[in-house]
């Protein structure tokens, strides 16, 4: 540890996180007394449990006719049913197939139910129950089908655009930086400026004799409204050249940083599989605060008194005066003889037990243990991240000196010398989301009362998203600083913050460059997979044979928004590798300037092309 304060961190971080678990197991363990979460009963009120298991579960052809056509209550009060086809469908993947914690979410039902619905459709909405029999047959190769194709195959396809775009980028940064930066306002915003302006010339409307309206097409049928756009865009083009042309030297760099990250993308392939590793620490962690969190909730037990309905005066009922308890399941009305009113009712919830007395304390506990082993994750992620790539900037002879397993040992290494670093960077963001959390919390409290206490409040909501914003920068910086030289977190902030800030000018170039490409790049990853699914789920793009069709489908954008949601997430994984990759050779190539001087004592470390650009030879070392 290079510091007190990362030793202290690292012990009250582990600390933390054996406390979290024995919470979670005591949670586990003396929680659910009234069996929400997993019924154990065999009362068969829950599909799949007790004597209901291996039963098959009723499915609503049109679930929105049970809402819409009838009062709830009053038909399952009166025994009516839903007024739409039903179909029993036995879900053997449901029951047999996935683990009990899974089961315990029912996300899975839902789910299920919900590519049901996509899926079977009769082609009468009122068919009788004899013609829609033959639908489960049908709608199960319907949704293999579409689990072949748009989970697969749209995912697939994902990954390919994806890897395929980041490898492209050592040769075509360039023209599409500047084609995003020029091209498309030339052609998206002065042509139509110019073809909405030739359109409207043979107009005799004027912006004169057009009177204050809060239509805003009113104006855009105004040639000169049009005019004035095109005007504006023509100033900003030429500043925005003019600025380019200035800084040309500038932007070749970063162009030439974002080339580079390409190239060790492309050697430090297995790089792109650890956002998988990252994603799936953090489902475990959102899973684990989800249940400990229910667990805490419904762990009162449910207390009940004997009580008389009737008039105390009646009989002997005075005699029942509530203080006694009773068990639903056990109670004997015959034992009181004397009084036929008696029942046994609820009366509330245990709140002695030594969770319903701490609930509170224990749910704020919950909250910043998650909190802190969620921000933990990511700054593991994005040091060994940082630690893979700044591994092959720093040799000198690439990639001859990059080790095949580069990930793994900088995973290791991390693990072994910098947890409480990052336990501090960590908790210093946690800190700040917990008052966000709060502040939230208060703001909603204080909803509808005075303006002047929401108005403060708003103003302590956005001071504290702004350093939170800052914070995460930061960070990811200091986080890169210490993959490099492997000091404390405080001496890596300051060291990051010093040297961004003495070259704030590149940083603001490389960083708005950077931020365009990886949104275009998504876009265009999201916008290829969505089209080829429109295609295909609207019957534009069929299949050979009879294995699908896109009339058994019902609504064909569920299954689009799903693979484009999918695609979405593989993009977002692979184009934040690559956007650490930019930021660590960027640190890299900032330091390399400060330290080194390009002469046999002190050689560059950086490739050959930014020596070129940035006219600087490369000395022979023998």
């Amino acid at each position: 540890f290079r510091s007190c304060t990362d030793l202290i961190c690292c012990i009250l971080f582990l600390a933390v996180i054996a406390g979290y678990m024995v919470m979670g197991v005591l949670a586990w363990l003396f929680g659910d007394p009234r069996h929400v979460l997993f019924p154990r009963n065999s009362t068969g009120m829950f599909c799949g449990v007790g004597m209901n298991r291996d039963q098959p579960r009723m499915i609503y052809v049109d679930i929105l006719k049970c809402a819409t056509t009838t009062k709830v209550m009053a038909a399952a009060l009166g025994g009516t049913q839903c007024p739409t086809t039903q179909v029993r469908l036995k879900l053997y993947l449901y029951d047999h197939i996935l683990p009990v914690p899974v089961r315990l979410t029912r996300l899975f039902a839902v789910v299920w139910w919900l590519l049901w619905t996509v899926a079977c459709q009769p082609t009468n909405t009122n068919a009788s129950q004899s013609e829609c029999l033959a639908c489960p047959y049908h709608a199960s190769a319907a949704l293999q089908q579409f689990a072949a194709c748009c989970v697969c195959s749209g995912l697939t396809l994902a990954l390919l655009v994806s890897v395929v775009f980041l490898l492209l980028l050592r040769y075509l940064a360039i023209v599409l930086v500047w084609i995003l930066m020029v091209g498309l306002l030339v052609v998206g915003g002065i042509w139509h400026c110019y073809s909405e302006y030739y359109h409207f010339s043979t107009s005799k409307l004027k912006f004169g004799d057009l009177s204050f309206n809060t239509n805003i097409s009113v104006y855009l049928q105004v040639k000169e409204t049009w005019l004035a756009f095109l005007i504006i865009l023509c100033v900003w083009e030429s500043i925005l050249i003019l600025v380019l042309s200035c800084l040309r030297r500038r932007l070749s760099v970063a162009v030439a940083l974002m080339e580079e990250s390409s190239r060790v993308v492309g050697y430090l392939m297995s790089t792109l599989l650890y956002p998988l590793f990252t994603f799936v620490l953090l489902v475990v962690c959102v899973a684990y605060w989800g249940m400990t969190s229910l667990y805490l909730v419904t762990s009162g037990a449910p207390l009940y008194r004997v009580v008389s309905l009737s008039d105390p005066s009646v009989d002997k009922c005075s005699l029942i005066n509530g203080s006694e308890t009773c068990k639903p399941q056990t109670f004997n009305s015959s034992a009181y003889p004397y009084c036929p009113s008696v029942r046994c009712i609820f009366f509330k919830y245990d709140d002695t037990g030594l969770f319903q007395q701490n609930l509170v304390y224990l749910q704020v506990f919950n909250i910043f243990a998650f909190l802190w082993c969620v921000n933990f994750v990511i700054a593991l992620g994005q040091c060994t991240l940082a630690g893979t790539f700044a591994s092959y900037y720093w040799a000198f002879s690439k990639p001859t000196e990059i080790s095949p397993f580069a990930l793994s040992q900088c995973f290791i290494r991390t693990l072994q010398y910098h947890v409480g670093s990052l336990a501090f960077g960590a908790l210093l963001l946690t800190c700040f989301q917990l008052v966000r959390l709060v502040l939230e919390y208060l703001n909603h409290k204080t909803r509808g009362k005075s303006a002047c206490g929401r108005f403060l409040f708003n103003c302590l909501r956005c001071c504290f998203w702004c350093l939170e914003y800052f914070l995460k920068i930061l960070n990811r910086n200091a986080y890169i600083m210490i993959a490099i030289y492997g000091e404390s977190f405080c001496v890596s902030a300051k060291n990051a913050y010093s040297l961004l800030m003495r070259h704030i000018g590149r940083v603001v170039l490389l960083d708005r460059v950077t931020d365009m490409l990886i949104f275009f790049g998504k876009l265009l990853v999201v916008a290829i997979v969505g089209v080829l699914a429109f295609f295909f789920f609207s019957g534009q793009i069929r299949l050979p044979g009879d294995t699908f069709q896109a009339e058994m489908l019902n609504y064909y954008w569920v299954p689009i928004l799903t693979v484009m949601a999918g695609a979405y997430l593989i993009a977002q994984g692979f184009f934040s590798v690559y956007s650490m990759c930019v930021d660590t050779l960027f640190l890299c190539f900032l330091e390399d300037l400060e330290r080194n001087d390009g002469t046999m004592q002190k050689p560059y470390y950086m490739s050959r092309n930014l020596m070129r650009i940035l006219r600087k030879p490369k000395p022979n070392v023998m």
